[in-house]
């Protein structure tokens, strides 16, 4: 449950959204403002539960958020993660289905919950609002297809490297230019990278010892990105010129 539900007198992710929401004329902007949620999560509250029937378009305006799904012996899978301001957990409704996934928030979080009522309603009036989200939905399936690749036949130097470089282009870099700006457990790293967790701290030490990155409790800082770019790219073919070696 979320720490609070606020109507929009407090009216500071309001801003955000509807600059976000540009194809929609002044009327339906008014709709959303009159039908919107405003919701702020504490550190490791569920903003929605798997086989959960969708209500809501939600809209990350504060904090991050990771979609994920349980999976075989308790671990969880990273699916996604979710960056201000982007749409999520909206889907499902549209596929006429129930959660498939659960979201999480990394930190104090803010969400917009806006009713799929409201959503259908001013699709059904403005063809922009459409191609946004059409647009935004293909996004997500591109990357999806090529996590699935990535996270599938990639070593797994390859993978905590990927991981890395996502984090980075997903939530960006401290004041410094190097430390990562989220701060993720090793656990939650290795659900990100589709490895255990000591698989994950034992490929974080050995980065951090050839001098690829340099760690401060959850902290990590990118210090080679055109080495774990190598890695990355290089990950990819590990197993198949291992099978080749096998085959000859």
């Amino acid at each position: 449950m979320p720490s609070s539900c606020v109507n929009i007198s407090d009216n500071s992710p309001v801003v955000e959204i509807l600059d976000f929401w540009q194809p929609l004329s002044d009327s339906q902007r008014q709709l959303i403002v009159d039908t919107m949620e405003v919701c702020r999560y504490k550190r490791n509250a569920v903003i929605y539960h798997e086989d959960d029937i969708p209500q809501h378009m939600l809209v990350l305006t504060h904090g991050k958020v990771k979609v994920y799904k349980d999976g075989v012996g308790g671990r969880n899978q990273i699916i996604r993660v979710i960056k201000p301001i982007e749409m999520f957990g909206y889907r499902a409704y549209f596929a006429n289905d129930h959660y498939r996934t659960s979201a999480m928030a990394f930190e104090p979080t803010t969400v917009v919950k806006i009713p799929m009522e409201t959503v259908v309603q001013l699709m059904s009036e403005n063809q922009h609002l459409n191609m946004l989200i059409i647009h935004h939905l293909s996004v997500q399936l591109g990357q999806s297809d090529d996590r699935t690749v990535n996270l599938t036949q990639k070593h797994v130097r390859g993978r905590l490297a990927e991981a890395l470089l996502f984090l980075m282009d997903s939530y960006g870099v401290e004041e410094d230019g190097c430390t990562l700006s989220i701060y993720l457990s090793r656990e939650d790293l290795a659900n990100l990278s589709n490895m255990t967790t000591s698989n994950a701290i034992r490929t974080l030490s050995a980065f951090a010892s050839e001098k690829l990155i340099a760690t401060d409790g959850r902290k990590i800082k990118i210090i080679q990105v055109e080495e774990l770019l190598r890695i990355s790219k290089m990950g990819y073919f590990r197993k198949l010129q291992f099978r080749l070696v096998l085959r000859f």
